[in-house]
């Protein structure tokens, strides 16, 4: 078992027995403390999934503790499963994606369901009718207030997803994003993928 997928086993089974978020260990490559990236954390029970959260950006100090807290929300916070319980526990597995920075996608042929996750985001509604510019500050947007943007990530090589329309359907429907009523922004990513 590779030391990124014992540390989100041991960040779970800690979490689960004792209620506490581990620290990451100091026996871990120097790479994990140093290096800043998004990360996944898939758990599988008896070959089905059982939680799968992450983040496609880094938001913690480093990679290390990016995997301790998506494993943990992983195994309690995933809203299409409850909670893991203790006795689950030794029926587990993990997958920890490492995610390489998100690039924009200007055309559906850069896209390969099985090299490449996406991400698909909206964009706000211009009043101009340019064409549409990744470099927006020089357009009006139409409402005042604070844009949400809805998002959805879908990761690579997963099985059944074999098409680029099916990766994006997919990645839409996991963001609330109307494919056919909403404009949106496609990233494409790598992984590096440990089991």
């Amino acid at each position: 078992m590779h030391q990124l997928v014992e540390l989100a086993k041991k960040a779970v089974e800690t979490f689960i027995q004792e209620g506490r978020i581990i620290s990451p260990p100091n026996d871990l490559p120097k790479e994990f403390f140093e290096r800043k990236a998004g990360t996944f954390v898939t758990i599988e029970k008896d070959g089905n999934l059982r939680g799968c959260i992450g983040t496609y950006l880094p938001i913690r100090k480093n990679i290390a503790e990016e995997i301790i807290y998506n494993a943990i929300a992983a195994a309690t916070e995933d809203y299409r499963f409850g909670p893991i319980g203790k006795e689950e526990l030794p029926h587990l597995s993990y997958t920890v994606y490492i995610l390489n920075e998100p690039e924009l996608v200007k055309d559906l042929k850069e896209l390969d369901p099985q090299k490449y996750g996406i991400i698909v985001k909206t964009v706000p509604i211009f009043t101009n009718k340019h064409k549409f510019d990744h470099e927006y500050s020089r357009m009006d947007v139409i409402f005042n207030g604070h844009f949400v943007a809805k998002t959805g990530l879908l990761l690579p090589d997963l099985e059944g997803i074999d098409t680029i329309e099916k990766q994006i359907s997919i990645t839409c429907q996991k963001g609330g994003i109307n494919p056919r009523g909403e404009k949106f922004l496609i990233y494409r990513f790598t992984v590096e993928k440990y089991e």
